[in-house]
């Protein structure tokens, strides 16, 4: 049997820690340390202050949010 493969923000995961160099966890921790906030404001911080490009922020920001039921 074969697995099904990552779909939605998830997908990006691999890509966002071999980029940036950090564990999903860490920018994960970010996110909730910006709580509360807007998730486009969350987005701007991992942009802004960590140097993260746009679609990555947002993937994190949106997985973090659903997984928080946040969202």
């Amino acid at each position: 049997m074969t697995q099904d493969p990552v779909k939605g923000p998830a997908s990006y995961f691999p890509s966002i820690e071999k980029k940036y160099g950090q564990p999903i966890a860490h920018w994960q921790q970010i996110v909730r340390d910006g709580y509360p906030a807007r998730h486009m404001d969350l987005v701007a911080l991992l942009k802004d202050q960590h140097g993260m490009g746009h679609g990555h922020a947002n993937a994190v920001v949106a997985h973090t949010l659903a997984q928080d039921g946040l969202k």
